[in-house]
């Protein structure tokens, strides 16, 4: 195979707006968190010590909420109140881990943001680069509905929800905040101190939703970054078998090309799996329990008729079903893509070819066999098969904590 004409490849002369136009809501997403340096090398000092100052921000107010809900999560004596604590104890401890993984996996993720570039940056086909724009403009179409979802439901259930639900208690006046807070030494009810804890706790639902959106958004650029790929690999064995016998000629350069980008595409994702594998696997419990959570919530809320609360924990509902939805959809996508380069590369004229140059579209056969895909731990393969057996577990978990709580 002729690997100058590889590297001699002209570059895309557009490459600079089409990585910008990637990494967009990325960048948006990271920069708030601190996360941002972690993950870009090319982040200078003053950045660092911005990054630092966030993160620190960050986790001091991640942890203002956390301990003292933790603390009556685990000294509540009544049952019903522990599990109605327990829902967003499990996101935020969650959130909280998401937080330290990203941060920790940094390099990692870095490598295969650069992995990203440099794709775009060979991009010479106009073709190939329309296709690469359309997975794009899909990755932030889920960004956006996921995020829509996503802070709806978070902010109506911190800002909404504690000031028009209906409160047991009418004798008193208590102003309503999401989650419980310090009692002692203060009076949280006090005017400067519960606008401040108030003011905290929708900081709080801030930082939350951008962590969760943060593993989101790099999971969907890179899933459909390597989709857009494998489609590209996929054009270029179709025009092979449109060009029929006239094949021979550019045959071992063209095939060249597709071994070698095929190769890399696989070396991508795995990188891409090996890194976010134990993100997924804590994403696929914690999502199956707060479904279950969830509905179990909207029924409670319906013994009581409390519409403003059932119409958030829908919209939560909602929001965390969609997010399961999309990793087990981009897992489905990678799935279904390395199978269609499998399908083309049998449907190329290979048995009209010289012997030496059919074993090489064997080799592309031989290695399509097996297409990447997306495990949460080694576990379980994101697909959607995956995700209807979640949304199973999630009922079969909802039907035992009715049978516990007697609801």
């Amino acid at each position: 195979m002729q690997s100058s004409s590889i590297d001699d490849r002209p570059l895309n002369d557009h490459y600079k707006s089409d990585i910008r136009y990637t990494f967009q809501f990325c960048y948006w997403i990271l920069k708030p968190i601190g996360i941002y340096s972690f993950i870009y090398k090319d982040a200078n000092k003053f950045g660092k010590i911005v990054s630092v100052i966030l993160i620190l921000i960050c986790c001091s107010v991640l942890q203002f909420v956390m301990v003292p809900f933790s603390y009556i999560l685990f000294n509540e004596e009544e049952l019903k109140a522990k599990i109605k604590y327990l829902g967003p104890v499990a996101f935020c401890f969650t959130s909280l881990f998401k937080y330290g993984y990203l941060g920790m996996k940094g390099s990692k993720l870095n490598r295969c943001i650069q992995h990203v570039q440099r794709d775009w940056k060979k991009l010479q086909n106009k073709d190939h680069r329309d296709i690469m724009v359309q997975y794009v403009i899909m990755s932030r179409k889920l960004i956006m509905l996921c995020a829509v979802l996503l802070y709806t439901g978070g902010l109506s259930y911190h800002v909404i929800m504690p000031l028009l639900s209906k409160e047991i208690d009418t004798n008193l006046t208590i102003r309503p905040l999401s989650y419980p807070s310090y009692e002692t030494p203060l009076d949280i009810q006090q005017s400067p101190i519960y606008k401040v804890v108030y003011c905290m706790q929708c900081i709080y639902v801030l930082i939350i939703g951008n962590i969760t959106m943060a593993a989101f958004s790099l999971t969907a650029i890179f899933i459909t970054h390597a989709s857009g790929q494998i489609k590209i690999q996929t054009s270029r064995l179709e025009n092979l078998k449109m060009k029929g016998k006239m094949l021979e000629t550019g045959f071992e350069n063209c095939l060249a090309i597709i071994v070698k980008d095929h190769t890399e595409i696989l070396r991508f994702t795995k990188n891409v799996e090996k890194t976010l594998r134990e993100l997924f696997f804590v994403e696929v419990i914690v999502s199956t329990l707060l479904i279950c959570l969830l509905q179990y919530y909207c029924m409670m809320e319906w013994q009581i008729s409390d519409s403003v609360a059932i119409s958030t924990y829908i919209i939560l509902l909602s929001s965390f079903i969609f997010n399961i939805f999309i990793f087990c959809y981009v897992g489905e996508l990678l799935l279904g893509q390395g199978s269609e380069i499998a399908t083309a590369s049998y449907e190329v004229e290979w048995y009209n070819l010289p012997g030496r140059k059919a074993r090489d579209i064997v080799m592309l056969l031989a290695i399509s066999k097996y297409p990447p895909k997306l495990t949460a731990g080694r576990v379980l393969v994101l697909s959607m098969n995956a995700f209807v057996a979640i949304l199973k577990a999630s009922l079969v978990y909802l039907n035992l904590l009715r049978t516990v709580t007697e609801l």
